[in-house]
């Protein structure tokens, strides 16, 4: 298993750079994580996306379908795709830490 130094730490990821144990993860490991991704600033939007997607995966274990991701932090697609240009499998999932999603994110 690959592993990355983010924020100083060292943590195992998979072959596309997602977190492989989510305990890892605080606001420091996000940010290098985005970095990774092109997002330069994590502003208060990308925060309420990525604080959705924490809870939901702690919640029920998987990742939210994008609709539902859409509807609860009420941003369109295109919002989000401004957010994160990887998208939100690619690219919210990896910057919250949680697995690489295997359904329609």
């Amino acid at each position: 298993m690959p592993k990355m130094v983010l924020a100083g730490i060292e943590i195992e990821v998979d072959e596309d750079g997602f977190i492989q144990d989510p305990e890892k993860w605080n606001e420091e490991v996000a940010k290098a994580l985005a970095e990774t991704e092109g997002v330069t600033e994590l502003t208060e939007d990308h925060w309420k996306v990525i604080n959705y997607l924490r809870q939901y995966y702690q919640q029920f274990g998987i990742a939210p379908m994008i609709r539902k991701l859409c509807k609860e932090t009420g941003f369109s697609l295109k919002q989000i795709y401004d957010l994160f240009p990887s998208g939100p499998a690619k690219g919210a999932c990896k910057i919250a830490g949680l697995p690489k999603p295997t359904g329609c994110v």
